[in-house]
């Protein structure tokens, strides 16, 4: 009689699959490792443009996604964890990104996302923030980080002036801006002199570059 044969199955103890949604490779490989090494993630796919996360996520095995705000040809992540969240309820999404951009964490709560973490200087590291989200809490930073913008950091403009300055940044007249705000176009006017007057920018091009160039207001 042949002797049974006995059959050993490994169990993978890595429970949670997580879709990475990052166009920077550097980015991507620091969250490839982090979940490579973790007894609780695996790896379930990558992809550059957050318009492919959502069809992604249909095929099932995605339980967490880390998602870039900013992607390969303009995609917003933003836009894709909103349709995933209507789509895939039940998909977790943390929000990513290095933008000092102050309205990517309202934005995100109204797309739904779980949480919210900045690629630097965060306190939380992105592990403890991923194994908390599938705890179930939701994870936010109080307010998006000031960076050194003329003569002061941005994070004390009001948040009208960075609607103001958006728009600047769009390269929007002040009547456009007045409309869009549904303001008066001496009250543009105004949002602008204050502006310029606490960032010593002397020209409105020269405060519209360089906010571009450091990410605090993106122009859609």
């Amino acid at each position: 009689m042949t002797a049974p044969v006995s059959v050993t199955t490994q169990k993978n103890t890595k429970t949670h699959g997580v879709l990475v949604v990052e166009d920077q490779d550097l980015i991507a490989q620091m969250f490839e490792t982090l979940i490579d090494a973790s007894d609780a993630f695996h790896l379930c796919g990558r992809v550059k443009n957050a318009d492919l996360a959502p069809a992604y996520c249909l095929k099932g095995g995605v339980d967490l996604i880390l998602m870039d705000v900013c992607t390969e040809l303009g995609a917003s992540g933003l836009e894709a964890a909103a349709r995933i969240k209507q789509e895939s309820p039940d998909v977790k999404i943390i929000i990513v990104t290095s933008m000092p951009e102050v309205s990517f964490i309202r934005r995100a709560r109204q797309a739904c996302a779980e949480s919210f973490w900045y690629k630097e200087g965060a306190r939380t590291s992105i592990l403890e923030v991923m194994h908390r989200t599938m705890e179930g809490e939701s994870i936010y930073p109080d307010r998006a980080p000031g960076m050194p913008f003329g003569d002061i950091r941005s994070d004390l403009l009001t948040e009208r002036e960075h609607d103001v300055l958006r728009e600047i940044v769009r390269g929007s007249t002040n009547t456009e801006i007045a409309e869009r705000l549904c303001i008066s176009p001496s009250t543009v006017k105004s949002y602008i002199n204050e502006i310029m007057s606490k960032t010593g920018f002397r020209t409105r091009t020269a405060l519209a570059v360089r906010a571009r160039e450091l990410g605090i207001v993106i122009a859609d």
